[in-house]
């Protein structure tokens, strides 16, 4: 298993350019499912999560090609398999999106259950109450959500899918996928209005399908009898630019993020400027300002929320600053209540974070200390990594494969800018 080595102790200076959006890319290829004609997808990161949901619906009988550039092309057979089995599925999340076009194109799925970062149970019942609103039969069985569409195919019909934590974003996903092919008038409340989800519905729109409300909480979606290709470009990362300007900011450097979509981390640039931390800002690039080395950011509290809020997802990467701000942080996580598997690590590395139900109090220190770490999830591995760039001496974060599902080869895009780290083959 891989580790990444890092001296640390060093400001970050240069570009980087954000990739293409992990949480959006993966969805727009299940899309592919929902015609027989071709689907070209451009701007796909290179990522371990792109390489197994392409291997995913090869065994669903697509052909799926990657070419340079971050293209990848996808032609689904004429009847595409119906079973998605545990190997692939398991490993992340986000395969879970074949259920709705799998259900609306064949009239029938079984998708095994998800798996993915382990930071607590992210049920799949909204998935689910969506698909049974358009008429679909759904059971658990073995491990697998059988579902069946009635005779004819799936039928429009109006759903709430918000939750106690928020809107789900998959969930908004795989409804808004199956409901382009049923018959009639679909209308989703409670939507999810992330810009992934907002890209997704771009997409099948150039595929032929009729939504409108993108970005609003209500998304009316008439079905049409079939879903043509098309090319698509996936906007950048959010979570990406962010984990890169942090990594500037944390380490007093001067990191330019390029293809950095700035309108949809308002969240983030609102706290960085409450914590005192120098940047700027245009259409599509953001920038760190050099504060010096050892210069103590502002305590800054933070509450994940859905967005336009601050994303859970750049949690962890938050927290790995405000252990070192002059003064005591609270964070708190309303999106995945337990998402705090970061806070052991960083308790090795010399942070003082106690836990208090769904926040964490971080008392801000003078400095960090190298030390051995393990990654648990995707965003744990990236707040290691930020902590190991400013930590005295070397810190080892292990298992490292968790990173390398969301950042394309982070550590290379790291080195550009000047950081001490390296990838050791174990």
């Amino acid at each position: 298993m891989d580790l990444f080595r890092i001296e640390g102790g060093r400001p970050l200076s240069g570009t980087v350019k954000a990739a293409g959006a992990k949480n959006a890319v993966l969805p727009i290829l299940t899309a592919a499912l929902l015609t027989e004609e071709p689907l070209e997808v451009q701007n796909a990161p290179g990522l371990a999560d792109v390489d197994t949901l392409l291997n995913l619906l090869r065994e669903l009988g697509c052909e799926a090609e990657r070419s340079e550039g971050g293209r990848v092309h996808i032609q689904s057979a004429k009847q595409p398999h119906y079973r998605a089995g545990w190997e692939q599925v398991r490993r992340m999340r986000g395969s879970f999106c074949v259920l709705g076009p799998l259900l609306a194109r064949t009239g029938r799925a079984e998708v095994s259950l998800p798996g993915g970062c382990v930071f607590g149970v992210r049920p799949i019942d909204v998935h689910l109450k969506g698909l049974e609103a358009l008429g679909a039969k759904v059971a658990i069985e073995h491990g697998f959500v059988m579902a069946e569409a009635p005779p004819g195919g799936l039928v429009g019909a109006e759903v709430f899918l918000g939750t106690a934590f928020g809107s789900s974003v998959t969930g908004t996903m795989n409804v808004m996928m199956a409901a382009t092919l049923a018959r009639g008038q679909t209308i989703i409340q409670g939507a999810a209005c992330e810009p992934e989800v907002e890209d997704l519905g771009k997409c099948l729109i150039a595929m032929g399908a009729k939504i409108s409300g993108l970005g609003s909480p209500r998304l009316i979606i008439d079905g049409v009898d079939s879903l043509s290709g098309a090319t698509h470009s996936v906007l950048p990362d959010r979570i990406e630019a962010g984990t890169y300007l942090l990594a500037g900011a944390l380490t007093g450097g001067q990191v330019r993020v390029d293809n950095c979509p700035s309108e949809h981390l308002s969240a983030l640039f609102d706290r960085m400027w409450q914590a005192g931390l120098p940047f700027e800002r245009g259409e599509d690039w953001a920038e760190t300002l050099p504060c010096g080395l050892g210069a103590r950011p502002r305590p800054t509290d933070v509450t994940t929320q859905p967005h336009p809020g601050f994303p859970t997802d750049l949690q962890a990467q938050w927290m790995a600053l405000m252990v070192l701000a002059d003064g005591v942080s609270v964070i708190t996580e309303r999106i995945y209540p337990d998402r705090y598997m970061h806070v052991a690590e960083l308790l090795r590395m010399g942070a003082r974070i106690r836990r208090q139900g769904t926040a964490s109090v971080v008392e801000g220190v003078p400095n960090l200390s190298g030390a051995p770490v393990t990654a648990s999830d995707l965003r744990a591995s990236a707040a290691l990594v930020l902590a190991g760039l400013v930590a005295k001496g070397q810190t080892e974060v292990h298992r490292v494969y968790h990173i390398d599902r969301g950042y394309e080869g982070i550590e290379k895009r790291l080195q550009s800018l000047g950081a001490r780290i390296e990838r050791v083959r174990s």
